[in-house]
């Protein structure tokens, strides 16, 4: 059967147990989340000592698996066998025959990361009639900021706006990296507080007026002195803000400048969905689309290529990346 992750949570800590879990998909945040729970909370320590076992993909066969998966537990109500990797397991599909008849004893876990296992397959048909089948999607961009609201929340704490924009800015969509961030955050606050952009300044190394994204801004409004400032400061402290890293965030910032540009009259939120970006941040690429022509725009996606190479060493002389930076955006705003 298919089910959300919660609902298998759920059903794990109250002891409802099923014989084979097929975790699968783009997303591995919720992959590992599940898989962790049974890894941790199926059997005592004592029985994890005896009666778990955790394989990788790259390691093991379909055969080896299913040797795995046929022992009896001792002195336990169940063994759990859980396959990290899978994806990296060549002949997978070959499990399918075990999967017909499971031992109720065995909990079976194939964690098949980074993209979605072929439903068509038979392993996928019979996993779904007999034990659990999850699909983990990939959440937008524009998504993530209600995400991390939703998991503030559901820990027992809150998170300014202004917070929440720098940590999903900052950290993109990768879940793993910003459940792991809160989690820090977490430790300084008793429940109930609120994480503020304070705190994320002093704990996650975002500086709240000179990042990359007040860059943006900046660049958008074509704010010469502040985009100097912040260029300034970056060459200042040139591992915090590497020139590869400005480069690939301001890439991202004109590709969608360009994408705003060309839909131009359409609603905020299909704008803000296609664009892959929060409605929030919308008003910063409609200042950039006024400041900037679709010429302009095109020089400056062939400046980011150019100043990639020069990141990696190619034909960038003597001048270091704080240079180099500096060099970029005078050329963006001029």
């Amino acid at each position: 059967m298919a089910k959300d992750y919660k609902q298998i949570i759920s059903d794990i800590r109250k002891r409802i147990f099923h014989p084979v879990y097929l975790l699968s998909g783009e997303e591995p945040y919720y992959i590992d989340l599940i898989s962790d729970v049974i890894e941790k909370e199926v059997l005592d320590e004592a029985g994890r000592e005896f009666n778990q076992s955790v394989l990788y993909g790259r390691d093991v066969d379909a055969r080896t698996i299913v040797d795995y998966a046929k022992r009896y537990p001792m002195m336990a109500s169940h063994q759990v066998v859980i396959v990290k990797e899978a994806q990296d397991v060549k002949t997978l599909d070959d499990i399918a025959k075990y999967v017909e008849k499971p031992l109720e004893s065995t909990i079976l876990v194939l964690c098949y990361k980074y993209k979605k296992y072929d439903k068509r397959k038979s392993l996928a048909k019979i996993v779904e009639k007999k034990g659990v089948y999850f699909e983990s999607a990939k959440i937008y961009e524009d998504k993530i900021p209600a995400w991390i609201n939703a998991q503030t929340e559901a820990s027992g704490y809150s998170i300014s706006q202004k917070a929440c924009i720098m940590i999903s800015e900052f950290l993109g969509n990768d879940l793993s990296k910003i459940a792991n961030e809160l989690s820090k955050l977490y430790i300084s606050l008793s429940k109930g507080s609120q994480i503020t952009e304070k705190l994320v300044e002093t704990n996650i190394g975002i500086s709240k007026d000179f990042n990359v994204f007040e860059l943006q801004v900046a660049l958008a409004k074509r704010d010469v002195m502040k985009s100097n400032r912040i260029v300034a400061h970056f060459a200042s402290n040139p591992k915090e803000n590497p020139l590869t890293k400005v480069v690939v965030l301001l890439y991202a910032f004109f590709s969608k400048v360009i994408l705003v540009h060309a839909m131009s009259g359409k609603p905020d939120n299909e704008i803000a969905s296609a664009a892959g970006i929060s409605v929030y941040f919308l008003s910063d690429y409609r200042a950039a689309a006024r400041n900037y022509n679709l010429d302009k725009l095109a020089m400056i996606i062939g400046l980011m290529r150019e100043y990639d190479l020069k990141a990696k060493g190619v034909d960038s002389g003597s001048a270091d990346g704080g240079e180099l930076t500096k060099e970029l955006i005078y050329k963006i705003l001029h």
